[in-house]
């Protein structure tokens, strides 16, 4: 059970499962959403109330009818520790995925429930190193994991894919967290390189000409993630500190459509990628600039 909508990673693993052979019973969580944005953003900070009760009891209902050997949490943020006791009564075993950090600086302000059922969960599976110690430490049952990409959604281009099909030269798709709309800036305005920006809520950071300049479509899913990673000549990718990131999903799914990768350098990345041959990384503005 997760966000199973286009574009969402927790859609990539249902149909991996599936790819699997295993009998899965997709349960999606984003069709108990209000149509008004800012309602959905009110429930998340505090998941009460009429529409929490009702997916809790659907999925209670939906486990007593299918008995699941395993139900899977992607982002368990709605469901409470009562939902957690019955659907454990019912002999499935509970597993947990976060892809965002609950307990990191970040402070997303949506973990309420979370906070209630962890301990319950049977499994966790991690991929932060910063989480190891924590989970360790309350003695709760963890599997240590590696970020992924969706073969079915991100590969290469079709034989013949050249340069002048690039037209993307410096290129960001993603959101504007932390310090990266200064970085972008920086290249831009201090490098003169050509950076094109495609994701959302940037409309809320850059000013109307910045727009004008930068941006390239608003958050792209699919065959339209895809195929920008194809038209980019450089493709940057950016480790989100305040969730604690050592690696990036994103860096994945560059190299799987075999993309060029320039991304902050760290300890995971270095681990997962040699350097001047399958990805080059950067630790500041100047010497991202100098990679291109």
């Amino acid at each position: 059970l997760g966000a199973l909508t286009s574009g969402q990673t927790s859609l990539y693993r249902c149909r991996a499962l599936q790819r699997l052979h295993q009998n899965v019973y997709p349960f999606d969580c984003t069709k108990y959403g209000s149509k008004l944005s800012k309602m959905n953003a009110l429930v998340r900070r505090f998941p009460v109330g009429p529409m929490v009760a009702r997916i809790n009891a659907d999925l209670v209902a939906a486990v007593h009818e299918r008995k699941p050997e395993v139900v899977w949490f992607d982002k368990p943020i709605f469901f409470t520790p009562a939902t957690v006791r019955r659907v454990q009564s019912f002999g499935a075993q509970t597993v947990c995925y976060n892809q965002d950090n609950p307990f990191g600086p970040r402070h997303d302000g949506c973990w309420y429930q979370f906070y209630r059922i962890y301990r319950m969960l049977d499994l966790h599976c991690l991929f932060r190193n910063a989480d190891i110690p924590r989970y360790r430490n309350w003695g709760l049952n963890y599997l240590k994991i590696q970020l992924s990409y969706d073969p079915c959604e991100h590969f290469p281009p079709p034989v013949g894919w050249s340069d002048s099909e690039r037209t993307r030269e410096v290129s960001y798709i993603g959101s504007p967290h932390e310090d990266r709309p200064r970085f972008l800036r920086t290249l831009r305005d201090e490098f003169k390189l050509p950076v094109t920006i495609s994701g959302p809520m940037w409309d809320r950071v850059l000013n109307n000409d910045e727009r004008k300049h930068f941006l390239s479509g608003g958050m792209l899913k699919d065959a339209e993630y895809r195929e920008a990673i194809w038209k980019s000549k450089i493709n940057l990718a950016f480790i989100t500190k305040l969730n604690e990131e050592d690696v990036v999903h994103k860096a994945f799914e560059i190299a799987a459509c075999r993309g060029f990768l320039l991304a902050q350098r760290s300890p995971g990345h270095e681990a997962c990628f040699q350097e001047g041959k399958e990805a080059e990384f950067f630790s500041s503005p100047e010497e991202c600039a100098s990679k291109r």
